[in-house]
């Protein structure tokens, strides 16, 4: 069988019995490797598709491309199958916390007893910021959105510790991992203090990392704060499972910002922005303005009309994903977790829970959701959830990336130490005006 001529092909990755792909062009024949994962989809390798038949391949929003080789995060969207580092996210929701699965993420293995005490040790060390980064804040106005601050804030950073910026020593890799997971915590809940005009809050070495969190919004010097388990627990959960997710758009933008040789803290706020998109971050507040909207139960069947109607421009959000085409795994946890915060405290009637019971079961009959396998996500219940605890819609994003830090610094971890690694440039599909001359410009 003919051997494909490419460069870095570790031969025991080719499939079995699907060695090669064979592409025809213009007079000219090139074979390339198909690879095998550990899991998932086999992928053609094209790296010498350019080189070899003068073409390269046309995919707008690379959905059908593979940009990197990843260890960390492993989805099947037809089975509804989410993997950290090989561990199914329910596993991980019910049995662990979010500091094990940051470890997990960061380092490959679940933590030893002493491995898990030293690295807690090492967040609940650094969540503590600068004194100075007080200041940073009085930079912005009061009523900036909480995710403008963290954008800014997460970049300040390596003014603050530039030590972290020295990329080319492990040790300052990982210094600069630890940092950002312990202080994107303290970050978000200053900038919700900010906003309201309150004092802020320090980080207790005492509290767990999502205790600490709570403690950081909520309390303040003139009454006392408990922090309460079941919500703590909660949002451990919801954490962990928005911990990583693959290559989405903000884990691709830190990818890509990482690939220049960018430091970690330049990358962290890359991947910010990206998630303060409306498409990528902001699903779960689109879902309490839809429900919003719908109003009342009695609403829900012109609502969906207007859904299947291709004219209209309503949309049903949180439901279907990008990836997964079958169930989103996480959506099931989301929704127990759900109930569970609105019965510790004490909601035995929430109007926006109530709608979206009656709107999921609804279009789950429907044949028009059900043929297109729109099936609740992530985000359908998140918001309500949000809500429930007292925090406001301009914090939902916010929380996004905090849970999403150790996800975006491990994938920026794993492409530093990828011997693969090239800077990111794609190309494209010029449909542009063709050379053209200049006649004589007015202004000479």
């Amino acid at each position: 069988m003919s051997q494909a001529k490419s460069e870095n092909i570790p031969p025991q990755n080719t499939a079995q019995g699907e060695n090669v792909v064979t592409v025809n062009y213009n007079g000219k024949s090139s074979v390339f490797p198909v690879l095998k994962g550990s899991m998932g989809d086999h992928v053609v390798d094209i790296r010498n598709l350019k080189k070899n038949l003068d073409l390269f391949t046309f995919d707008p929003g690379l959905g059908g491309t593979a940009s990197c080789e990843s260890k960390i995060t492993y989805i099947d969207g037809d089975k509804g199958v989410l993997l950290y580092r090989g561990y199914p996210i329910a596993q991980l929701a019910e049995q662990s916390n979010f500091a094990e699965v940051s470890y997990l993420l960061l380092y490959g293995n679940l933590p030893t007893r002493q491995e898990y005490e030293v690295f807690v040790d090492r967040l609940n060390e650094h969540a503590l910021l600068h004194e100075q980064i007080r200041n940073f804040f009085n930079g912005f106005r009061r009523d900036a959105h909480p995710m403008s601050i963290l954008c800014g804030t997460v970049a300040g950073l390596s003014a603050f510790y530039p030590e972290g910026t020295d990329i080319s020593n492990e040790a300052s890799r990982d210094r600069s991992a630890i940092n950002l997971i312990a202080k994107i915590p303290t970050l978000a809940a200053w900038a919700y203090k900010y906003s309201l005009g309150e004092p802020f809050v320090y980080p207790r070495s005492d509290y767990s990392y999502t205790e600490n969190f709570l403690n950081m919004m909520f309390a303040r010097p003139t009454e006392p704060y408990k922090v309460n388990p079941i919500l703590s627990r909660a949002l451990d959960r919801i954490f962990i499972l928005h911990a990583d997710h693959e290559q989405n758009a903000s884990t691709s933008t830190v990818r890509l910002a990482g690939s220049t040789g960018a430091h970690p803290f330049a990358c962290i706020a890359a991947g910010i922005a990206a998630l303060w998109g409306p498409a990528h971050g902001g699903a779960n507040e689109a879902v309490l303005k839809m429900l919003n909207a719908i109003g009342r139960k009695e609403n829900i069947p012109s609502f969906i009309e207007k859904v299947k109607d291709k004219n209209s421009e309503v949309r049903l959000m949180g439901f279907g994903h990008r990836v997964y085409k079958n169930f989103d795994p996480r959506a099931q946890i989301m929704q127990s977790t759900c109930y569970e915060v609105l019965r510790e405290l004490g909601v035995k009637k929430e109007p926006l829970l109530e709608l979206a019971v009656e709107l999921e079961e609804r279009a789950l009959k429907d044949d028009y959701f059900v043929e297109r396998k729109l099936y609740p996500n992530v985000d359908f219940y998140s918001g309500i959830i949000f809500k429930a605890m007292g925090i406001p819609t301009s914090m939902f994003t916010v929380l996004f990336a905090v849970a999403r830090t150790v996800g975006w610094v491990s994938q920026w971890k794993e492409a530093f130490d990828d011997p693969l690694r090239r800077i990111y440039r794609p190309r494209q599909h010029y449909t542009g005006p063709v050379e053209r001359n200049m006649k004589t410009s007015y202004w000479l």
